[in-house]
Formats: structure tokens, sequence, C-alpha cells
């Protein structure tokens, strides 16, 4: 007997358009992605290379038979975004080989461990004494590169940074072997019989190889002085960048935008220091101001506080809807020694924000530098960031509309909402006090930084150090937190213009809020109206609230970002 279909199922589907609609299919790209990725969940594989690239072809192919002229303006958007993704993927796909080069030259046993795993998942017959022989030849080839990368470190012909990016992936590769071994030792005696000594030993090589790259070559031995080592992915793999965020801007325009805007800011940190007292030595009003700190035990409520002060902010000014529960499920954790060497201010993790304060574990001189840098006025500008208006309600309402649109999420909308916060709170006098104002132009002076350090870097025209030193001499940070910072934007924890991201998706949503408020929206209803579309590229969000024509050939236009000076 066939299955009853409830009526109010029935009656869910009659008022929806004949056929997929686009937010099914970003839904169905989105879950086919993901299967793909956790399928194939090895490093370097072939096979789930050339299945994601299939089914971008596929799902390009199902685009341009879409009838475009049928879709409202929302399908009409998000027909643009996926399209524009698909193309990013594509082009990422078509580097895929060039960018592992390396990492094979230097692990050339890799891709038989791949075969390996990628065999059992399809019940490949398994010969165990042709597995031990597999397994040799894997031991073999990792001693010999392992000779190979001591020679090259001796000639001083190795590179750190090749060298970390092979052990990060020699170090998922050895998770992978695991899993291989485990899944047919003791389950398969004549497995074990002939496997067993032979995986014992290939794994000690692994590990000897894993160790030499990372400490010996990169550097990387857990110690707070370890060398920063990076990856800086050169000029046309930046411009791909850009083009997948919708941005038609070359990285040196975006360079001297940051330029531009920290000009203003240091007039006005300089206007600040005057208040206080300092004349024109903005770096003494600096000081001055990381000396206000609270004592230890005293942070988390500190942060309580000025979330809280946020809140009221907001409200009492109409600003955007806050609805009860958003309100009420956030919280503050601190993070440890280890964490800061990371994240040295603070970060948001899901309904908590993440902040530093000095552990006892630290140097004293390290505790005083992270006392001085995450001070009552620099938290202050912070804690709206990543609480409210910013991150926490930002994603709270990013998972309750339009949450198909995480497909098209991107830094640019996620930090640069909550730069939009940080310059429009400073329009409408949030800052209390001078030593609030230099804490908020500390950090807009920071956004700016960032970018000139971190596409200068991409491009090979900035070391490590020297970016440290332009955060040190530029913004005012400590040496301890400066270098905390830069370790995060030359690692792989984020994109590479995610550090570009903050300040450019900042100007580019105040370009379209002073387009749109008050001519033809209040405050509220904008910031409304940009939380309801879910995440996407600005000019996503351009098109979503304004009258522009949306047509198939649409591309990115310029003079996006606003600039009030």
């Amino acid at each position: 007997m066939p299955a009853m279909i409830p009526a109010v199922l029935l009656l869910g589907f009659a008022g929806r358009p004949a056929g997929p609609t686009m937010e099914d299919t970003v839904r169905r790209y989105a879950t086919d992605l993901e299967s793909i990725e956790r399928y194939y969940d090895v490093p370097l594989s072939q096979k789930g290379a050339a299945r994601t690239e299939a089914l971008v072809t596929e799902t390009l192919k199902g685009l341009e038979s879409v009838d475009f002229g049928r879709l409202d303006r929302a399908g009409r958007v998000d027909w643009l975004l996926l399209k524009n993704l698909l193309e990013a993927e594509r082009r990422s796909l078509s580097t895929e080989e060039a960018k592992n080069a390396p990492t094979l030259r230097l692990l050339p046993f890799a891709r038989r461990i791949v075969a390996l795993e990628e065999g059992r998942w399809t019940l490949e017959k398994l010969d165990p004494e042709s597995a031990a022989t597999e397994i040799e030849t894997v031991r073999r080839e990792a001693e010999k590169a392992l000779e190979s990368a001591r020679t090259a470190l001796e000639k001083k012909e190795a590179d750190p940074s090749e060298a970390l990016r092979a052990s990060k992936t020699l170090d998922a590769l050895s998770r992978v072997f695991r899993r291989w071994y485990d899944h047919s030792n003791g389950y398969k005696p004549s497995f074990s019989w002939w496997c067993a000594k032979p995986y014992e030993e290939c794994v000690k090589a692994l590990e000897g190889l894993e160790k030499f790259l990372k400490e010996d070559v990169a550097g990387q031995r857990g110690a707070e002085n370890d060398p920063l080592v990076g990856d800086p992915i050169g000029r046309k793999r930046l411009e791909d960048d850009l083009k997948r965020e919708m941005l038609a801007y070359t990285p040196e325009e975006l360079v001297a935008i940051a330029e531009h805007e920290y000009d203003w800011c240091l007039k006005e940190m300089i206007k600040a220091s005057r208040e206080m007292g300092c004349g024109d030595d903005w770096k003494a009003a600096i000081e001055r101001t990381k000396a206000d700190h609270v004592a230890p035990g005293e942070q988390d409520d500190l942060v309580m506080a000025q979330g809280r002060e946020a809140v009221e902010f907001v409200e009492s000014r109409d600003l955007v809807t806050l609805e009860p529960l958003v309100k009420e499920t956030w919280r503050v954790n601190m993070l440890t020694a280890e964490q800061q060497k990371n994240w040295p201010f603070a970060f948001y993790g899901g309904q908590h924000m993440a902040t530093s304060y000095p552990v006892p574990e630290m140097s004293h001189d390290t505790k005083l530098m992270a006392m001085r840098g995450n001070n009552r006025h620099f938290l202050r500008a912070v804690t709206h960031h990543e609480l409210i208006p910013g991150h926490h309600l930002q994603l709270y309402m990013a998972d309750r509309y339009n949450a198909y649109r995480k497909t098209f999420s991107t830094p640019f909308f996620v930090e640069g909402w909550a730069l939009h916060w940080e310059m429009l709170l400073w329009d409408l006098d949030f800052p209390q006090s001078p030593m609030d104002k230099v804490g908020m132009l500390f950090w807009r002076m920071h956004r700016c930084a960032r970018i000139i350090v971190s596409l200068k870097y991409h491009l090979g025209e900035m070391t490590s150090a020297q970016m440290i030193d332009t955060l040190v001499d530029k913004v005012g940070h400590e040496r301890w937190t400066a270098t905390s910072e830069v370790r995060r934007y030359v690692g792989d924890m984020y994109s590479p213009l995610y550090q570009a991201a903050y300040m450019i998706g900042g100007l580019q949503l105040r370009a379209l809020y002073k387009e749109l408020v008050p001519k033809s929206m209040t405050p509220k209803q904008f910031h409304d109206a940009v939380l309801r579309l879910g995440p996407m590229p600005m000019e996503g969000v351009r098109l979503s609230l304004t009258d522009r024509e949306v047509t198939k050939d649409w591309k990115p236009g310029r003079n996006v970002l606003a600039s009030d000076h």
C-alpha cells in the first residue's frame, strides 16, 4: 500500500512554482559539494578534484538552461552569485596540480597513501603481500625524501614555506594511513602477518620526515619565538580571489584606498591626542590609553558590561531589530596562552566572545604586553564588533533567514558588517571620552594597515618582519600582539584576502548605507534587510536592495567604496 502524504505537505507544495527554484539549485549544489568533500576527505586526491570539477561543470550547464527572464529579483541575484562561485571554483581547480607540485616533490610517496585509502573505499581486493610491498615502498621513498631534505637544508636550498606546507600535508596523510591500516589490522589475520612490521617501520620514517620538515626546515618547534613562516600566493591568485569577491579593483588600488583611510585616521588620532593633553604625540596618547586596563580576574566582567552597553546603545537609537533570544544567548570565554599566540585580542566563537588577558604561564614581559593590548578602551571597540550589533547578531540572523546562502559566505560580508558598525558608531558618538576615541581609532588604523601588509606580503613586496614593524610603528601595537597578528596573516588559517575584507567590506556596505539611508530606508530597515538577505558578496547585497538592473551579463562596478574624506 503506498504511503500517504500528509495534506499539510501537499498544501505546502501547492503554492510553489513548477520546477526547481534558484534556492533549490543552490541547496543542491552545496549538498553535492559537501558530499564529495566528505567522501574524498584525503589531501592531494585527484579523484576528488575530478569529481568536484564534474559537479561544477554540470551545475554551470544547468544554470545556462535556466530561463533567467522568468526569475524574480532574488532568483536573479542567486543565479549571478552561483555562477560567480562556480567560475571561481573552476579557476581554482585548474591550478590545483601546480599548487600541489612543491608538496609532491617533498613527499613523492604521498599519492601511494591516497591510492591505498581510496582503494579501501571501493572495496578493491586487497592482497596482503602486495600491501606490505607498497608499505615498504612508501617507507623507502620517505627515507629518501628525508635525505634529500637534509641535503637541501645544508646547501641552503630548502624553502621553509614549502616545507611547512608539506609537513602539514604529511600530518594529514599519516592519519589517513593509520585509518587505512586499522581497517584491516586484526580483522584480517593474513594482513596483520604481512603488514604489521612494515607499517611500524614506515610510520617511524614518516614521523621523522614530518618532524624534520616542520622543525628543522620551517623552524616550527612550538616556542614563542618560532619564526613566522607563511605562503605568499602571488598576483595571479590574488586577482582570481578578487574576482571571486566581485571586486573590480587591483591589489594596488586597494592598498591606495587603505592608505587614504589611514591618513584620515591619523588626523583624528592627533585630535584625540590633543584632547588628552598629549599634543601631536599620538603614540603617547596610545601608551596612556593602554595603561588603563583592569586588574587580573576582572576582564570577563568588563566584557559583559561592555556587551550590555552596546545593546542599550543600538536599541535606544532604534538602529536594528534585536530579538530577545539574541540578547540572551551569548557569553564570555577566556583564551589560553597557546590560543593567544594566534588571537591576542578576541574572536567570536559561536554564541561566545573569546577574549584575551595574561595567564600565569606567560613570561613577565608578555603578560604586560597582553594586558596593555587588551585595555578597557581597545576592548570597548572590540566587544560590539564580536557580539551585538556585530557577529553574534549577524550569525544568529543568518541561521534564521535564507540560511542556504551560507554557500556564498565571504569575509567581506561577515567582517564588513562589523566594520560598517564600527564606523557608524563613531559617527553616532559612541566613544564617550578621548581614550574611547583612541581605542576606536587604533582599530580603524589597524584595519587599514591589515590591507597594506597582507596584500604586499602576498605580492612579495613585504616580509613578515616588515609586517610586524608596520603594525608597531603605524598603528601602535605591542610587538607581541603585532607578532601574533602577523602569525595569523601569513599562515593558512584564513584566506589571503581575509585581512583586507574588514575595511573594504565595511566601505562597501557604508557606501550602500549612504545611498539608501535616509532617502528610501530608515537605519533599522536597512540593517534588518541586510541581515535577512543572508551572507553574500557585497555587490549581491547592492543588487538585492537597489533598483539596479539585474542581467545575465552583469559585471561588478567600481566606485562602490564610500569614504567621508
